[in-house]
């Protein structure tokens, strides 16, 4: 057991390098009761867009339009190697292909997400998002994991000429949220000009435990206020630069000491807890504007009173994300082939748990078909509702128009 346990300590040490960061049964402790109590750089174009207000409104006109596939589709993102599945989950694709072209026509997908083996330089990026674009009858998010530091998709390829920045660690012992302000306005001006509309950062988690492998020097500190001003300083200047900021990895997972890549992860935190120290950053952020959460698949059981990971948890979703702290914009998961998701769960149970839960998008289910169709069919027979469909679709599209120059009703 002792020699198992070590090699899942270096698999992760591997993983969080390399991949993005996005159970058990604890005590039952605190349960969940509700509570009831920078300027931009002249050297980066502000974009405007439209209000909240009215691409919601766009959005809802749009809707009376879509079939009912093609809403299902928009709760995925998805990684490239699952729309051209020929050559396994980790291929290199750098191009788009035909079989891409079959599969966006046939899910009628949210969006995808690309890593650094899809990037290889700004001609052929460019060339894949175009064409990407070009043959989706909906505007995709294009995603990538652009936190700076380790993670970094983009600027860890000199041939993109992008500008690298240190880890969130480093800068976070700076206390310079200015310094946040520029970097998020920087990343956010490079990235658009290649064609991404969406960042999977800030990294809001506040690190409070030496032993976190998974976030690490991802995060920018363990002091809650700290982090809750470098987190709002780069959602406001992404944002203004077109981009959407997602905040991650909610509820918190700072103080967890697995890696939820390998392996099921429970925090012992307390819904106080949460609440004095994790929560914090995640509010400034919330009240910057941020456009998208990215849920975590670690468990809190003293507040679930469950091992149900939070990216299945609707009191975590619904009850203290949308009810308590008043996000109104979309919640998507991480990525669902990790680890602590297929070791329990069927992509039939990961996918129906995650949207009966509250997610908006499912990132990277195991099986797009798989996952598709189960969610079809849950529509179809009147497990979900379409209201419940209707009303992820609404946040998704009210985004879309916000920040898709291109996206007209």
């Amino acid at each position: 057991m002792k020699k198992n346990k070590f090699i899942k300590i270096i698999c992760s040490i591997t993983f969080c390098i390399c991949l993005m960061g996005c159970t058990v049964t604890g005590g039952s402790g605190d349960v969940y009761v509700p509570d009831n109590s920078p300027e931009a750089s002249e050297t980066h174009k502000e974009t405007e867009g439209i209000s909240r207000e009215k691409a919601m409104e766009t959005a809802a006109a749009y809707m009376e339009n879509m079939t009912v596939e093609e809403k299902v589709g928009q709760l995925f993102v998805v990684n490239l190697e699952l729309l051209d599945t020929r050559n396994g989950n980790f291929y290199e694709w750098k191009r788009f292909t035909k079989v891409m072209k079959k599969s966006l026509n046939k899910y009628h997908i949210g969006g995808v997400i690309l890593f650094s083996r899809n990037i290889a330089n700004r001609k052929q990026t460019k060339r894949l998002i175009n064409s990407l674009q070009e043959n989706s009858n909906i505007p995709l998010f294009i995603t990538v994991d652009e936190e700076g530091g380790d993670v970094a998709r983009i600027a860890s390829n000199k041939k993109m000429g992008t500008t690298a920045f240190p880890s969130m660690e480093e800068i976070g012992k700076n206390e310079d949220a200015s310094y946040v302000y520029k970097m998020g306005e920087t990343i956010g001006s490079e990235i658009k000009e290649l064609g991404f509309n969406v960042d999977f950062a800030p990294v809001a988690d506040v690190r409070t435990s030496e032993l976190n492998l998974e976030i690490g020097s991802r995060s920018f500190g363990g002091e809650p206020s700290k982090v809750a001003q470098m987190v709002s300083a780069f959602v406001e200047s992404i944002q203004k630069q077109g981009i959407s900021a997602s905040l991650k990895h909610f509820p918190g997972q700072g103080s967890s000491q697995g890696d939820t890549h390998i392996e099921s992860v429970n925090i012992d935190s307390s819904i106080t807890g949460l609440r004095k120290n994790d929560f914090v950053p995640f509010e400034a952020g919330i009240e910057a504007g941020a456009d998208f959460v990215m849920v975590s698949h670690i468990s809190v059981s003293k507040v679930t009173e469950t091992a149900q990971p939070a990216s299945m948890s609707k009191l975590i979703m619904e009850t203290i994300l949308r009810d308590e702290l008043g996000f109104k914009g979309i919640v998507i998961t991480d990525a669902m082939d990790m680890a602590s998701i297929t070791d329990t769960y069927t992509p039939e149970e990961a996918v129906y748990g995650a949207i009966s839960g509250g997610a908006d998008i499912v990132l990277m289910p195991e099986k797009l078909d798989v996952a598709y169709n189960e969610i079809l069919s849950k529509i179809n027979d009147g497990t979900i509702s379409m209201e419940r469909l209707d009303a992820s679709v609404l946040r998704i599209l009210t985004v879309k128009f916000m920040r898709i120059e291109n996206f007209k009703l």
